[in-house]
């Protein structure tokens, strides 16, 4: 079966660069990558920081909120990586574009936005755009936070969209220490983190709770060509009689599984599942050993 690997955050098994670095993006592209996939964040000028976290202080030397940094500033910083501070600066959206163009092969790039909360003004959103643009096809922008992504069809008609759901939808063992700030705020009786009244009562059988709320999931965004799903969301619909990549290739959408890496048993353990189920992308920090595992130890 067909499938494709994203290297998260442009990783290469064992790190060998920062992630969200501009030497690991050029590593990715030297080595063909299907996909890129880095978090973007909106610098205070004409630009965007490959950084996940809106503090400057969590992953470069650093210190004040990203969105008031100026790009040249944030150029004199170094990343960190597991809290050290590495010999790379930061890169810039723009620096990744220009890799990009010179590759000039298939690589695609995922940019995932990694602003959620809604704003006023869209001029970052028409920023991106604008810096994006020369990439045409080969790009796709990436988001839980459908609002911004339906701006974004609004300013871009010809953008690639990606919708993640999982402020929406979401399962987590009982046993896992969880950041209480990110939605779904409440287990619901389907024993999925939901905050929908469907999920009040269990009603239904899940098999059909989980198809209703996928129908109204499509809705928020219906021209999304690819949704971003925890592995442990997929793999727990399959044990509840659903499939969620089945229903989504019905709509004529894509199935991005995130995050499967080598050294986590679970990510193990559902991966050849989700494979058999049809999921069409694996978002892993391990790429190499990922593909292997897929393609039966080859």
């Amino acid at each position: 079966m067909a499938f494709q690997i994203v290297h998260h955050m442009a990783a290469q098994d064992g790190f060998p660069n920062p992630p969200n670095s501009l030497g690991a993006v050029e590593a990715c592209l030297a080595a063909d990558a299907a996909v890129i996939e880095v978090d973007i964040t909106p610098l205070g000028g004409d630009d965007f920081l490959l950084v996940h976290d809106p503090d400057l202080e969590s992953e470069t030397t650093g210190s004040g909120k990203v969105g008031e940094c100026p790009p040249e500033q944030a150029k004199t910083y170094k990343l960190k990586h597991r809290g050290v501070a590495t010999e790379h600066p930061p890169a810039l959206l723009s620096e990744v574009v220009a890799a990009f163009l010179a590759q000039g092969r298939a690589t695609r790039l995922q940019l995932d936005y990694k602003a959620v909360f809604p704003s006023v003004s869209d001029e970052a959103l028409r920023r991106v755009v604008r810096l994006i643009e020369p990439l045409g096809d080969r790009v796709i922008i990436s988001s839980g936070a459908d609002w911004h992504l339906r701006k974004l069809r609004r300013l871009a008609s010809w953008l690639d969209l990606g919708f993640d759901i999982g402020f929406y939808l979401d399962w987590r063992d009982p046993s896992w220490e969880t950041d209480p700030r990110m939605p779904p705020y409440l287990r619901g009786a389907y024993d999925y983190h939901d905050d929908h009244l469907l999920a009040k009562m269990a009603l239904l059988p899940k098999s059909a709770y989980l198809a209703e709320r996928c129908e109204m999931l499509l809705g928020q965004l219906p021209d999304a060509s690819t949704w971003y799903v925890s592995h442990h969301v997929i793999a727990r619909c399959l044990d509840d009689g659903f499939n969620m990549t089945a229903w989504l290739h019905d709509n004529n959408v894509k199935m991005d599984a995130w995050t499967l890496d080598t050294d986590k048993p679970a990510a193990v353990a559902n991966a050849p599942r989700l494979l058999d189920a049809g999921v069409d992308l694996f978002t892993t920090n391990t790429p190499t050993a990922m593909a292997a595992l897929l393609n039966g130890g080859n």
